[in-house]
């Protein structure tokens, strides 16, 4: 007979949510991300706000604020 566990795992902690990325200026695949960005967040679509933060997080321009 296999025995059950009932103890529970330990808390999950999460860390505060990251802030929004900027965009680089003058970059016409920034903008349009953050157009789409603002769009989704509009239309309370929360995944879309968060692939199109992640998008800007990658887009290669090297340092930016």
């Amino acid at each position: 007979m296999q025995q059950t566990s009932t103890v529970m795992s330990p808390p999950v902690h999460l860390g505060l949510p990251l802030e929004a990325p900027k965009p680089a200026e003058g970059c016409g695949v920034c903008a349009v991300l953050v157009r789409q960005r603002d769009r989704a967040r509009e239309e309370f679509d929360h995944s879309a706000v968060t692939d199109a933060d992640v998008e800007l997080r990658n887009h290669p321009h090297g340092e930016r604020g």
